[in-house]
């Protein structure tokens, strides 16, 4: 393993970074704490990695101080939590003068390595140095940490391109005019557009549509096997692959467990109720899904009611449906989601006492302040409309007072109480 440690140290620092599209969100540091960013394969965890390294090196770090570990790579199948301390004694007997001074070590997909979180904490007490860490298992880094990490980390999840990172990454604006006229309003919406379409897995912006339908189903795949089958010994797959399909192909949908088991009963497909709570667990644990609780003041109540799923990008519910028509009001539903997931706050969905549904219920914790979002891609139809705004009547006192806001393609309108719609290329640009 000493030489193996040897040769990816050089490779590493013979390496050329890459060009990179900057990530809007700040990477996890803290004095005396390690760094975790979490997130779906392919989301752009290694690239964010790279984007904080670029940096040190602008700021004047010698890139001998830095060290980067990819534990996928085929080269570490046979590395133990053992094999840490040959990699420190490699290090340092490579550039001793790094033990009197910083040093910057990335360890990517960690969680492949069992009892790491043990040489993390030895790391942290002993050394000199700062530690990033990624990983595609928000729960089995969570466990590790509970155990061995409990209050040395800072946690950031990145997803996919935020619209903002995919209007740099397609060369669409390098700075978003912050009061856009007419023009440049048109180039956003159309911008949308095709956001909602393709998606913001960084792999696959600049490829043709039957190209990234193709790199994005792979991605699929590999959730599937490596982070489902694969790590939680999971046998059934074409149940787990019937539950992916009703995920993708129906986004913002409440999901009832046993109408679903009910469903692959009546095609002949065996499988258990606990097993298909599993399986959702095992996607959510991968990032590939996330689900939205129904909202109510009482645990009980939100336990008993069945919750909403979405999937982690766009593109991936691009997989079943069209972009046009109904689906293009489910894309930007989940669009609507996922900016609300990055922006980290507490959300919900709502049902009115009659019986109307609020997509989102929104709120910033630590400012308290509530919104309550509906999603619509056309209001141009009377009774659409009526149907969008008809919840905003009949509030539960908790959220009363908050603020009431309709998401659309392009419409931009004042309604009466306060209720408001905007074009979804001006919320999304939004930092709440």
């Amino acid at each position: 393993m000493r030489a193996v440690i040897d040769t990816i140290l050089s490779d590493f620092q013979q390496r050329e970074l890459p060009a990179l599209v900057r990530r809007d969100v700040p990477f996890p540091e803290m004095e005396g704490k390690a760094a975790v960013v979490t997130g779906m394969r392919r989301a752009g965890k290694t690239w964010f990695c790279y984007q904080r390294i670029v940096g040190l090196l602008a700021s004047g770090v010698d890139k001998t101080q830095v060290l980067y570990l990819n534990f996928e790579d085929d080269r570490f199948i046979d590395f133990t939590v053992r094999d840490f301390q040959t990699l420190l004694d490699v290090f340092y007997a490579r550039w001793p003068e790094n033990k009197s001074r910083r040093c910057y070590f990335f360890f990517d997909e960690i969680q492949t390595v069992d009892m790491w979180e043990r040489f993390v904490r030895r790391l942290l007490d002993t050394e000199n140095v700062s530690v990033a860490l990624t990983g595609s298992s928000s729960k089995m880094l969570a466990t590790d940490i509970a155990t061995g990490l409990r209050g040395r980390t800072k946690v950031r999840e990145l997803f996919p391109y935020s619209f903002r990172e995919f209007l740099a990454a397609t060369d669409t604006f390098s700075v978003v005019p912050e009061h856009p006229g007419s023009r440049d309003a048109a180039k956003l919406s159309h911008a949308l557009a095709e956001y909602l379409k393709a998606g913001g897995f960084p792999e696959t912006l600049r490829l043709d549509p039957d190209e990234r339908r193709e790199i994005v189903q792979g991605y699929v795949e590999s959730v599937l096997f490596k982070d489902v089958v694969e790590r939680h010994k999971v046998s059934n797959v074409l149940a787990l692959r019937h539950l992916i399909a009703a995920v993708l192909g129906a986004p913002g949908q409440v999901f009832s467990v046993n109408k679903f088991f009910n469903t692959l009963k009546s095609k002949g497909i065996p499988c258990t109720k606990n097993a298909l709570y599993e399986y959702l667990g095992h996607l959510e644990d991968a990032h590939f899904l996330h689900r939205l609780p129904f909202h109510s003041q009482s645990v009980r109540v939100r336990q008993v009611n069945p919750e909403k799923v979405y999937g982690n990008d766009t593109a991936l519910h691009g997989l079943l449906l069209s972009g046009e028509g109904r689906g293009i009001g489910a894309l930007l539903e989940t669009a609507v989601f996922l900016h609300l997931r990055r922006c980290r706050l507490s959300l919900s969905y709502l049902h009115t006492k009659d019986g109307h549904e609020i997509d989102f219920v929104a709120t910033d914790e630590a400012t308290g302040l509530t919104r309550l979002i509906q999603v619509c891609a056309d209001l141009s139809d009377s009774e659409t409309l009526a149907r969008e705004v008809r919840p905003f009547a009949a509030l539960p006192p908790d959220v009363s007072d908050a603020e009431k806001l309709i998401v659309t393609l392009d419409e931009t309108r004042d309604f009466a109480n306060g209720i408001r719609a905007l074009p979804a290329w001006r919320f999304l640009l939004e930092h709440m």
